[in-house]
């Protein structure tokens, strides 16, 4: 369990660094990060930080791709783990 927060933390931190990434990289028309690549991120556990960034930094806030798709995939997510905690460590 404590291998699942500890990649949480770094994958979300990972979510954080590269979305300020590409909002730096769109201000000053530079290479930017995809948005399949953006959403990878989001699907490998990212989308909570990812999420919050993009309202902060005001960035993608338009596409419903991201504002619709990144809390969904944080909301399947988030079933698989507390369902694999019920499931596997009988936690509730």
């Amino acid at each position: 369990m404590i291998y699942l927060a500890v990649y949480l933390i770094i994958i979300n931190l990972i979510a954080i660094v590269i979305t300020a990434h590409d909002k730096l990289a769109a201000v000053h028309h530079r290479r930017r990060v995809s948005e399949k690549g953006l959403m990878f991120i989001s699907a490998l556990g990212g989308a909570p930080a990812m999420y919050l960034t993009m309202l902060v930094i005001r960035h993608k806030t338009r596409k419903p791709l991201f504002m619709i798709g990144i809390p969904v995939i944080f909301l399947l997510e988030l079933a698989i783990v507390l369902l694999g905690a019920h499931y596997v460590f009988h936690l509730f």
